[in-house]
């Protein structure tokens, strides 16, 4: 599952990156490492961007870059 179809309120853990060159680079950087947990927290009134916590920040990121997030997912109680 991609993290742009996680709902709000989930969350997960990486399991891979994908993307090319610099936008793979980008997000590497941002901190959005496998085996990392995240977890959104919102998504704008017309779904785009998303908002996710991760390592103790907030980040916002597009739905397309979100799209090749690969993330295992783990479904609140």
């Amino acid at each position: 599952m991609t993290l742009d179809k996680i709902k709000t309120g989930n969350g997960g853990v990486i399991t891979a990156v994908g993307g090319t060159g610099a936008l793979r680079r980008r997000l590497l950087d941002m901190g959005l490492t496998p085996k990392t947990r995240v977890h959104v927290r919102k998504v704008a009134p017309m779904g785009d961007p998303i908002e996710i916590s991760l390592r103790g920040y907030e980040l916002t990121l597009r739905r397309e870059d979100a799209g090749k997030i690969e993330v295992e997912e783990e479904v609140q109680v």
